[in-house]
């Protein structure tokens, strides 16, 4: 009898963006996986989440995935706008360095229960920028942290380039119904709102 070797399965990879929208550049993971997902096609075996602040829930999806690569708010005590990447052990040491919000500690313990679970990540990379303005109730990311999304999607493309996946730019536009976020809370709404000229025009 012909024994025929195994076909090897690609790993299942998350795309996670997590922080909070409404608290100005905590805003910037979810705003960062929201463009990713608006820019590009991914493959079969990648899933694109946003995990706004969703803590403890989020257990659920690292389970049913083997490598995690997230975007998020870091503060690193560095000038405002810096983008960096942390791999492996080193992220969860980043991810409280500084606490700054409730999400990161949830997102640590998320780290930990999944390792209780025996679903640590395989793989497991953190693309922080460091904020300038945590404290601006429904306002918008900041300029020089808004300048980043670009260099954290082509970083990301990198880092998935590692692990064996490509992506490609979509060749049709995104239709807004598709898009991670909705009602009204999506990246180019929200700005329009948290402009102070047009609410002024609005009211």
């Amino acid at each position: 009898m012909t024994e025929h070797p195994a076909i090897s399965q690609p790993p299942r990879i998350l795309i996670l963006g997590i922080g909070n929208i409404l608290w100005a550049d905590e805003g910037f993971g979810v705003r960062a996986v929201e463009a990713f997902h608006r820019a590009f096609e991914v493959p079969g075996n990648v899933t694109v989440l946003d995990g706004g602040t969703q803590g403890l829930y989020l257990v659920n999806f690292l389970q049913e995935h083997d490598h995690l690569l997230v975007f998020d708010a870091i503060d690193y005590g560095l000038p405002p706008g810096t983008l960096k990447r942390i791999d492996g052990d080193e992220v969860p040491r980043f991810t409280g360095a500084k606490k700054m919000s409730l999400h990161q500690t949830g997102f640590q313990e998320v780290l930990s229960a999944a390792d209780l679970l025996g679903a640590a990540p395989q793989r497991l990379t953190l693309i922080g920028c460091q904020p300038q303005d945590l404290e601006d109730w429904g306002g918008a990311l900041t300029p020089p942290v808004k300048a980043r999304i670009a260099d954290a999607l082509a970083l990301a493309c990198e880092v998935l380039g590692e692990w064996g996946i490509t992506v490609a730019p979509r060749a049709v536009p995104l239709d807004p119904a598709q898009g991670l976020l909705g009602n009204d809370i999506d990246h180019d709404s929200y700005e329009r709102r948290a402009d102070p000229a047009n609410a002024a025009v609005q009211g």
